[in-house]
């Protein structure tokens, strides 16, 4: 066999081996194999029932981690791998995380623990700020996860889906913007391809880390996706003050305006102003000093070393990513009836698993 044909069978071969076959996209079936995957990671609404993965095996589960995180990696025959990020669990420390719902800088520096200092670029506008709870965990899974990607990568693996559901989902949003901006900075193969399922996920940060977001996995490359009646989805509490829009707005001009009214009309309407403007301000600060500031003192008895770091000015948190909607009817509300009890029926997998294919599974009883 001459040499020029043993080279074209290497390649052949080379070819089928690493496959890259990882498209731009919402993917009915590719989202269904990831909520298999994510399921597997035996949360607090873990079910034996769940069906197990069909593509992927598993082939790191990391330690716990930070505030009770955890992440998995899942590879398959095409070489596209899966990072599988860890919900929220029954830990109070994992619940004290969501709560620590103040908002940082998107770019910035923090000091996660006595032998460890978070330097990250999640954005490139100065006016985005995310969820400190999520950016913390952010930090360690992040730390833990370089290396595999790296080794993966050089093997010629280079594409991978990121999959959260719950809180899993908004850190699979930080975590993506962090990967991203490592790979802008020559800190990871530039080569390299995410795409992300943030599933059930809460908001991550505000308007301008969304619209950052947005833009730079616009086209196909990060989905969020919504039960309409989970209402996990919703949270966390979101304040819009007039200081949460771009820097060129009407409410810059009112109390320039109002100096040019007759004298009563200026008191009346600036009384009338100010009972609309301060109530926003002074329910920001509020959610600063409780959600913020308070529970940061917890994280510090949590993570020895850890410092709390300068907070951003808002609580103006938005749905970020792609919306891919699972929309309730008549038949789903038979199988998941609204139970005021039942806090978790509309965010367990068994739903997202109905509403996304007519998949019926065993309910599996959650302890509210």
């Amino acid at each position: 066999m001459s040499r020029t044909i043993i080279t074209i069978l290497f390649f052949i071969f080379y070819q089928n081996v690493f496959s890259q076959n990882l498209s731009p996209g919402f993917d009915s079936n590719e989202y269904f194999e990831l909520l298999k995957i994510s399921s597997q990671q035996g949360d607090s609404i873990y079910n034996p029932n769940l069906p197990f993965p069909e593509k992927h095996t598993r082939t790191y589960r990391s330690p716990v981690m930070g505030l009770d995180n955890r992440w998995e990696l899942w590879e398959s025959k095409d070489s596209i791998a899966v990072i599988s990020i860890r919900g929220t669990t029954t830990n109070q420390l994992s619940w004290v995380e969501n709560f620590f719902s103040a908002m940082v800088p998107a770019t910035g520096k923090i000091k996660l623990s006595a032998d460890f200092e978070f330097d990250y670029e999640l954005a490139q506008d100065k006016d985005a700020a995310v969820h400190i709870g999520w950016l913390t965990a952010t930090g360690f899974l992040g730390r833990d996860m370089l290396p595999k990607i790296d080794s993966l990568a050089a093997k010629g693996i280079k594409e991978f889906l990121i999959i959260g559901h719950s809180q899993g989902g908004a850190i699979s949003i930080l975590l993506t913007s962090y990967l991203e901006s490592l790979k802008l900075k020559g800190e990871l193969d530039a080569k390299i391809k995410f795409k992300t399922y943030s599933s059930a996920g809460p908001k991550p940060g505000n308007l301008f880390f969304a619209y950052d977001f947005e833009a730079m996995t616009q086209n196909g490359w990060a989905f969020n996706v919504v039960n309409t009646a989970d209402w996990v989805p919703e949270g966390p509490f979101s304040i819009q003050t007039t200081d949460d829009f771009n820097a060129s707005n009407p409410f810059r001009l009112v109390k320039s305006g109002l100096k040019k009214l007759p004298f009563k009309e200026r008191i009346v309407l600036s009384k009338i102003y100010k009972n609309l403007d301060n109530p926003p301000k002074k329910a920001n600060k509020r959610y600063q000093k409780y959600l913020g500031k308070m529970i940061g003192k917890h994280i510090q008895e949590a993570l020895p070393g850890f410092e709390m770091p300068v907070l951003y000015n808002s609580n103006n948190y938005v749905r970020t990513g792609s919306q891919v909607i699972l929309h309730t009817n008549d038949e789903y509300y038979k199988l998941f009836p609204e139970k005021l009890e039942m806090i978790w029926n509309h965010h367990m997998f068994e739903a997202y698993y109905f509403l996304l294919n007519g998949t019926i599974v065993p309910m599996h009883e959650i302890k509210n």
